[in-house]
């Protein structure tokens, strides 16, 4: 049929998806193998190698000692001085080598850009995001080759769009002008508080 694409565009198709598959499979393999490790203890996964993370977040290593020892960092805004500064300077570290230079053009009226990007909160926590989802889907070892790929669609392009709309977070910021404007909620999040 003169409609159908050539077999070399066929071949290509089938083999990201099957890269995708592999991926998703090597993922959902880990999960169900921590969901039978806390199910059953006596299940010879169930005592996870030296440093692993196990169910409720802790390590063998971090049982003798008491001590969290996180595997990659949580989320930036539930950490505390001054894990939080070291996190921050890593986070500058990726958007200042990595993400300004590669992958924001000049800033204009209607894709803003603030370099003074870490006094506004919220932009810092949606590049934390985006960074720790960089650190994931840069690793072929646990997402295969369409990691890449499935980074810029999920999570690149949304947050790109959210941080440089007129009405994200660099919306008082021009050339010659930083404004931020902090806006407080009005609950805070249970996970948020201390226990």
């Amino acid at each position: 049929m003169p409609d159908d694409p050539p077999p070399q565009h066929v071949a290509a198709a089938v083999a990201e998806d099957v890269a995708d598959l592999q991926a998703q499979v090597r993922a959902l393999t880990a999960r169900l193998d921590r969901l039978i490790s806390a199910a059953s203890p006596d299940h010879p996964s169930a005592v996870p190698p030296q440093g692993e993370h196990q169910d409720d977040g802790t390590t063998g290593a971090e049982e003798e000692s008491g001590e969290p020892d996180w595997a990659s960092p949580p989320f930036i805004l539930l950490l505390d001085p001054p894990v939080y500064d070291d996190e921050l300077c890593a986070l500058a570290e990726w958007v200042e080598g990595v993400l300004v230079p590669g992958y924001l053009a000049e800033p204009s009226a209607d894709t803003r850009w603030c370099h003074l990007w870490a006094e506004h909160p919220i932009a810092i926590a949606r590049l934390h995001a985006l960074w720790l989802a960089w650190q994931e889907l840069t690793d072929p070892a646990s997402c295969g080759y369409t990691g890449p790929s499935t980074w810029h669609r999920d999570h690149y392009d949304p947050c790109v769009r959210e941080l440089r709309a007129p009405t994200g977070p660099f919306q008082g910021c021009t050339k010659g002008e930083h404004k931020v404007a902090h806006r407080n909620p009005g609950l805070v999040p249970s996970a948020w508080i201390g226990e």
